[in-house]
């Protein structure tokens, strides 16, 4: 998904706008990660990038994707750009641990 959404709606109040694009945001998110896994591939992972404009867009991870709307509309931006990019991901195994009081 990439979507610029405005903040600004006349029909709608603020606060209302900003909790139906974090709804829009995390309802995208659960149906990428309902779609069918590849073989060989653990888990959906995600490519996320938010900012005012495209161009401006930071790379952010998935677990911050609906703080810079929140931004966006404590600094009375315009339009939020936000941009989520599904990928399969791994899962690494990390090093085990050694084990206390061996000597």
């Amino acid at each position: 998904m990439k979507k610029t959404f405005p903040l600004e709606v006349p029909s709608h109040k603020p606060p209302r706008v900003v909790e139906s694009i974090k709804s829009e945001i995390r309802k995208y998110l659960k149906r990428e990660r309902r779609k069918e896994l590849p073989e060989g591939v653990d888990f959906w992972d995600f490519d996320c990038r938010a900012g005012k404009d495209g161009d401006s867009a930071e790379v952010i991870h998935v677990s911050e994707i609906t703080k810079p709307v929140d931004t966006a509309s404590q600094e009375k931006w315009d339009t939020v750009y936000v941009e989520i990019l599904a990928k399969p991901g791994h899962r690494v195994k990390g090093a085990a641990p050694e084990a206390e009081g061996e000597a």
